[in-house]
C-alpha cells in the first residue's frame, strides 16, 4: 500500500501484535515466556528484529489487519485478539509520524509449535530481546507489565491451559509470568478459596503416584475489568 493511499492527515497507520506463549526449558524444570519476532528485509531497520505487523489497511478492521499479518509472517491464529494500547510518539518513526495500534495475544505450548520458523521469522525469550526495530522494546515492556498486573486479578491464565488443569500446572504459569517461584501450600489455598476454579471429578491419568486432580475456570464468577478474558474472537 503506497504512502498517499495510507496519509489522511500526514499520520501514518499501522497494527502490531505481541504474541506471548510459554515455552518448557527442561534445563531449568520451567517454562518460560517467549514471543515471535520477525527479520525487516527494508529500511528503516533494515535486518533489525520487529514484532509481526504492518500498515492498516482501510477495507478491513483493525483486528483483521492484525490477523491478516500475524498469519502471513509466523503462520499463527489465536483464537482472540486484545488490544493492547496505541503507541504514537511523534519521532518513533524516522520516516515521519506513525501511530501503531497494537493487540496482543496469548497461545498454548501446541500452538507456539505451529508456528513457522525462518530465516526471518525466529521465537525468543521475553524477558532477553535484542535491541528491536522502532520502539518494539518499549511496547514488549509494557505488554508483560499488563499480562502479569492482569495475572492478579483476571483469569487471563486460561489462555495458556486447556480448559481443564491441574493446580501445579496453574501455578506454574504464574511463575513464569510473574518470574518468581511461589509457595505451592500458599497457593493452592488461595486459589482454592477464591471462587476462581471449581473441582472436576476428573484426574490426570497414567502417573505413578496419586493422580492430581483437574480444575477449571468458574465462568459464574466475575474477575476481570472486562470480563472474564477481554478478547475479541476472530
Amino acid at each position: 500500500m503506497a504512502a498517499s493511499q495510507r496519509r489522511s492527515s500526514g499520520i501514518d497507520l499501522a497494527v502490531s501484535t505481541v504474541i506471548f506463549a510459554l515455552r518448557p526449558e527442561p534445563e531449568r524444570d520451567s517454562s518460560r515466556l517467549w514471543l515471535p519476532l520477525v527479520r525487516r528485509t527494508r529500511d528503516p531497520f533494515q535486518g533489525k528484529w520487529a514484532l509481526p505487523g504492518g500498515w492498516a489497511a482501510k477495507d478491513e478492521s483493525l483486528v483483521a489487519t492484525a490477523s491478516r499479518h500475524l498469519r502471513d509472517t509466523t503462520g499463527l491464529e489465536p483464537t482472540y485478539l486484545e488490544q493492547l494500547y496505541a503507541f504514537g510518539d511523534a519521532d518513533r518513526s524516522p520516516t515521519g509520524r506513525v501511530v501503531s495500534v497494537v493487540y496482543w495475544a496469548l497461545v498454548r505450548p501446541e500452538q507456539a509449535e505451529r508456528a513457522e520458523e525462518t530465516e526471518n521469522v525466529r521465537w525468543f525469550p521475553a524477558d532477553a530481546l535484542p535491541q528491536l526495530a522502532f520502539d518494539h522494546n518499549l511496547i514488549v515492556e509494557y505488554a508483560l507489565w499488563r499480562l502479569r498486573t492482569k495475572m492478579e486479578y483476571s483469569r487471563i491464565a486460561h489462555a495458556f491451559l486447556g480448559e481443564t488443569f491441574t493446580l501445579t500446572e496453574l501455578r506454574h504459569v504464574h511463575e513464569a509470568v510473574l518470574q518468581k517461584p511461589l509457595d505451592p501450600a500458599n497457593f493452592r489455598r488461595q486459589v482454592e478459596t477464591s471462587d476462581a476454579i471449581v473441582r472436576t471429578e476428573e484426574r490426570v491419568t497414567g502417573g505413578r503416584h496419586r493422580p492430581p486432580r483437574l480444575y477449571r475456570y468458574n465462568t459464574a464468577v466475575e474477575l476481570s475489568d472486562n470480563g472474564p478474558l477481554s478478547h475479541t474472537q476472530i
